[in-house]
């Protein structure tokens, strides 16, 4: 029930992903009523595993996306601009800007993408009481990965007269919030990255915490920390002239893309889970409490606030798709385009006439690594004459499906609770294929959402409570979010893929270790 009568309102989420930048409407039942996205150039790259874009490329295609908005016939004959309460943002998590005193871009942005690594050799600050304690505990790695990935440590090792410039270390959402209010502020539930931040309170860590010694941010270097559905600002005479967005519009703080989505799914208990199948594959389930995924690896800040997201992902998960499609599907791509349909839809024909398995054919998607698999590489086994592209697309996505069906057996154990089904959203969740070959595989029924832009939908939810439409979350998502199609599990399926499962696929990657070691051994590669 909309509790303050402005049934007519409506609510503009801005979503910056790797891929696309979007302006979405939405009203308060959660329908998108327009939207606007344009393509990105996702990052330059002037070295090996690095992934830039220049800082203000993001601000000034946010604009042009708003600013297309505006002209669509139906935004101008419905008076859809003069109806927007108020403005969120949600974006990619880890993507960092260095600002100067006067608020103008040093260097462009490191994203979340890049693989550059500061000097293993460097010695940290760190007093000898935590490296105690974390060589007690048998995690001193977590010291050193955390060193070397952090964007922080390789700008003051490489680039020392640019990080003594540097007044302002902020996220892409901190930056966008910036140019939009003028105020150096950002969600608490935005914070995803090699930052001095403590998951488990939810704020900036305390003077004592171990981060401050592996890290050479101050604190002033920081924005203050608004919570989900609180104020952040008002639009700018300046931000407006750029978007068109009316001055003095309410910015309210939403939170990073990925708990944005879970949100926007209905995943608020952790029975629930929520599957993106975007550039980076993940499974979620939303705590109350914090539940680490994994040992020493946090949940994240939830789009509800005082909520944690505990997350298992799979690097560049549906990234693998893509580049299947661009290496191999350049025929159902020119036909998609002739024909007026979506790609998707000519891959799920190919795909359909694989049977379950893909006759023997399996994969591993360790196509980066992570912290507990720093060795790992991508793996298909089970190669024969009978396979074609289509056996090696659908194992792509049997073994995405594979390695999230692994993360929930981890984050049922954590969590101490059954995930008992599973909404699946991003950009794989359009394929028919890969959301019944994921209810198999995980026995499990897979609701798909009724809009896909779920991430944008979750940000709007955070508005929606923030600025009382509706009372809480519970009442929001009944109202906001609903089940388009769910996939049932089919019985043959389930057991084929069960087999596969204990008996092939959870054993691959202990028994390929060695020889991933080997080859990073030999060839360096991957750092």
């Amino acid at each position: 029930m909309i509790i303050n009568n402005k049934t007519d309102d409506l609510i503009l989420s801005i979503d910056n992903g790797t891929q696309s930048v979007r302006a979405l409407l939405f009203d308060l039942h959660g329908n998108l009523v327009a939207k606007s996205r344009i393509e990105l150039d996702a990052y330059f790259s002037d070295n090996p595993g690095w992934a830039e874009q220049d800082v203000d490329y993001f601000w000034q295609m946010l604009g042009k996306c708003t600013q297309a908005l505006w002209l669509q016939k139906k935004v101008i004959e419905h008076n859809y601009k003069a109806r927007i309460s108020a403005v969120t943002i949600t974006t990619q998590r880890g993507t960092v800007v260095n600002l100067d005193k006067n608020g103008k871009a040093l260097r462009p942005a490191i994203l979340w993408l890049d693989q550059r690594l500061s000097d293993a050799t460097a010695k940290t600050k760190m007093p000898w009481y935590w490296r105690l304690a974390f060589s007690c505990l048998r995690q001193t790695q977590v010291i050193d990965y955390f060193h070397r990935k952090a964007q922080a440590n390789w700008l003051a090792e490489n680039q020392p007269e640019l990080w003594q410039q540097t007044d302002k270390f902020l996220l892409l959402s901190g930056y966008l919030i910036y140019q939009l209010t003028d105020q150096v502020k950002d969600s608490v539930a935005s914070m995803v990255g090699y930052l001095p931040f403590d998951y488990k309170k939810q704020r900036w860590a305390s003077n004592s915490d171990w981060k401050w010694h592996a890290l050479p941010i101050k604190p002033s270097m920081l924005p203050e920390l608004v919570k989900p559905g609180e104020l952040l600002g008002e639009i700018t005479i300046e931000a407006a002239n750029h978007t068109g967005i009316n001055q003095g519009t309410k910015v309210i703080a939403s939170a990073s893309d990925k708990a944005c989505e879970v949100l926007g799914s209905g995943c608020i208990e952790p029975q629930t889970a929520s599957l993106s199948y975007g550039t980076t594959a993940t499974i979620n389930t939303n705590n109350a409490t914090y539940v680490e995924p994994q040992t020493f690896i946090p949940p994240y800040p939830s789009a509800v606030p005082e909520h944690f997201n505990a997350e298992v992902m799979i690097y560049r998960g549906f990234w693998m798709v893509n580049w299947f499609k661009r290496e191999f599907g350049q025929n159902e791509i020119h036909q998609a385009k002739a024909l007026g349909v979506s790609p998707e839809s000519l891959f799920d024909k190919l795909i359909m006439k694989i049977p379950p398995g893909s006759m023997g054919l399996m994969l591993q998607p360790y196509w980066s690594p992570g912290l507990k698999n720093l060795e790992a590489k991508g793996a298909i086994i089970g190669f024969g004459d009978v396979h074609t592209r289509a056996h090696i697309y659908r194992a792509i996505l049997e073994g995405l499906a594979y390695a999230l069906r692994e993360g929930r057996d981890s984050l049922e154990k954590k969590q101490r609770k059954k995930i008992t089904q599973l909404m699946v959203s991003g950009g794989g969740s359009q394929s028919d294929a890969a959301l019944q070959l994921t209810a198999d595989i995980f026995n499990l029924p897979v609701h798909r959402p009724h809009t896909y832009e779920t991430s944008g939908l979750g940000a709007a939810i955070n508005v929606a409570v923030g600025c009382g439409y509706y009372l809480n979350y519970g009442e929001a998502i009944n109202a906001m979010t609903r089940v388009e199609h769910t996939f049932i599990p089919n019985k043959e399926s389930v057991q084929l893929y069960e087999a596969l499962y204990q008996n092939v696929y959870k054993k691959m990657y202990q028994q390929l270790k060695p020889i991933y070691q080997q080859i990073k051994k030999i060839t360096g590669y991957p750092q």
